[in-house]
This record gives C-alpha cells, sequence and structure tokens, in this order.
C-alpha cells in the first residue's frame, strides 16, 4: 500500500532554513505528481506546494512563493521541500501527498520561534 513518510521538521528561528524530505514506497513514484501539505493549529490543512511527475513546473501558493522550493529525486522515491527565510506563518505539521489518495503520512512538525 501506499507509504509516505515525512521527515526533516523541527524548531527553527525566524529567518531560518530547513528541509523536509519524504519517502515513498507502494507505487511507482516516478510517474505521480505530488504536493505538500500544512496544517496550523486550529486551522485546515492546506496545500502549499505541487510538482509534476518529472519534477516540472513547480506551483506554490503566493504565502510561500520565493521562500520554498519543491523539487524530487525519482531515483530515490523522496519529495523535498526546502523552506527559507521562514516566517511564524509557517509553524505547522507538514505533510507529502500523492493527489488523490487517501492515505496521508504522519507529517513532520516545522515550528519557527521568534
Amino acid at each position: 500500500q501506499v507509504q509516505l513518510v515525512e521527515s526533516g521538521g523541527g524548531l527553527v528561528q525566524l529567518g531560518g532554513s530547513l528541509r523536509l524530505s519524504c519517502t515513498a514506497s507502494g507505487f511507482s513514484f516516478s510517474t505521480y505528481g505530488m504536493s505538500w501539505h500544512r496544517q496550523a493549529p486550529g486551522k485546515e490543512r492546506e496545500m502549499v506546494a505541487t510538482i509534476r511527475s518529472d519534477g516540472s513546473n513547480p506551483y506554490y501558493i503566493d504565502s510561500v512563493k520565493d521562500r520554498f522550493t519543491i523539487s524530487r529525486d525519482n531515483s530515490k522515491n523522496t519529495l523535498y521541500l526546502q523552506m527559507n527565510n521562514v516566517k511564524p506563518e509557517d509553524t505547522a505539521v507538514y505533510y507529502c501527498h500523492r493527489p488523490y489518495d487517501p492515505a496521508w503520512g504522519q507529517g513532520t512538525q516545522v515550528t519557527v520561534s521568534p
């Protein structure tokens, strides 16, 4: 079955950087577009960034544009999210996701300290 394991979260200072990873298994990773989502305390989960199966055409929501970079290494079945110049509003649990799949990983917590 589909498994998604996120890692790389932690406590980071305002303006700092962090790289999240998501290791996928149970499906042909290289043939699917993927996305990162996040859920802040008391808020609904929101999509943050998407990328096509071949790594092209990255898309970002406005609030992270020019600060976050989504990428992937299909040889390692791994999706990445490079987070730069983080802000307090980036504090959330981050999840990777295969579109239209009911499966979600456990997520990785990112906390930005002022």
